[in-house]
């Protein structure tokens, strides 16, 4: 009996029980973290009702403070009064309660933590749902409100209108390149090099589905040289994608140029099974009545500003005004020429 228990081989078994072991202690720790999320929420809520309703009494103003020292002195450090201000401040900010559980769920306290600072009850909510979304850890968290990933996403879905409803979740209008560092002046060249020194985050901007596959594309045609500047594929819309890049603004010329890129690479790249190129020339600036009397988008060509510097919080929310204002007037148009 002996030997046959020293030839048994208690490995496998050792290691299947402790991923069993492991997976119910993140279990236990997902449990716990969404219960006491959600018990700091109930317990702001409480407070916030008592303050309410006593908020022309003595007492009202000071509930907070005198509750906060009690509780610390029973339950510890997690109860001081700075917490329990945010968690007052939590039932006040998330007061729909029904999305807690599933934010809660993946959501740490300390991720509500790095939120609550944020002035704007709807970046708030959207840092928290894309958290809970993406997985994100703590210090991504921290990475994308230092990359303002909410002001893009105003920017992006103002424009968005601009672009036919099949390519919406693939291409925006602008491309914020601040990762690049670029200064005032710079060459072409300038930005593409700095592009591909920081191709992960370049890739990250353009959204996801995108692999990148050549710069300086190499092009015969007729017996002369042509050359693209970056080449990327789409893995959702399974086709090539040709990115020019331009300095200045946006010139009628810009489209023949891709027009051509576009037919070489359908006639010599394009594999079996995949859908037509499409191209995506980025410009420091637009030109939005050329762009939109060329019909530019119906040759699978988007045209898009890419900014090298996030405007200060002011000139954004300048920007996004103005934006707006555009937005509205194009529709308008487009309402009365159909």
């Amino acid at each position: 009996m002996s030997k046959e228990i020293e030839q048994y081989n208690h490995h496998k078994l050792f290691d299947e029980l402790s991923a069993l072991i492991e997976q119910g202690k993140q279990k236990i720790a997902f449990a716990a973290n969404s219960t006491l999320t959600l018990l700091f929420w109930h317990l702001g809520n409480r407070i916030n009702e008592e303050v309410l309703h006593n908020e022309r009494a003595k007492y009202g103003k000071r509930i907070i403070e005198i509750i906060s020292v009690e509780l610390e002195n029973k339950y510890g450090r997690n109860f001081n009064e700075k917490n329990i201000r945010r968690m007052v401040r939590f039932s006040q900010e998330f007061s729909d309660f029904n999305i807690l559980p599933t934010l809660s769920a993946k959501l740490s306290w300390s991720h509500f933590i790095e939120i609550f600072p944020l002035k704007s009850t709807e970046a708030k909510l959207y840092y928290a749902q894309k958290a809970a979304e993406e997985v994100w850890g703590i210090r991504e968290l921290r990475n994308q409100i230092a990359r303002k990933s909410f002001e893009r996403k105003e920017i992006a879905e103002i424009q968005s209108f601009n672009l036919p409803e099949e390519l919406k979740d693939t291409f925006k209008d602008p491309y914020i390149l601040d990762f690049l560092n670029l200064k005032n002046t710079y060459l072409e060249q300038d930005l593409e090099r700095a592009i591909l020194h920081e191709l992960e985050a370049f890739i990250l901007e353009l959204g996801k589905g995108f692999a990148f596959m050549e710069r300086q594309k190499r092009m015969i045609i007729g017996g002369d040289d042509f050359y693209l500047d970056l080449l990327f594929y789409n893995r959702k819309l399974k086709r090539l994608v040709a990115i020019e890049l331009k300095l200045g603004k946006f010139k009628a010329a810009h489209k023949g140029q891709m027009e051509l890129y576009l037919k070489w690479l359908s006639k010599y790249e394009k594999a079996e099974g995949e859908n037509e190129p499409i191209g995506l020339i980025l410009c420091a600036e637009g030109n939005k009545e050329q762009i939109e009397l060329l019909e530019i988008q119906k040759d699978g060509i988007m045209v898009a500003e890419y900014w090298t510097e996030m405007p200060s919080k002011q000139a954004l929310q300048q920007k996004l005004h103005q934006l707006l204002i555009e937005a509205k007037e194009r529709i308008a148009r487009n309402t009365l020429n159909a």
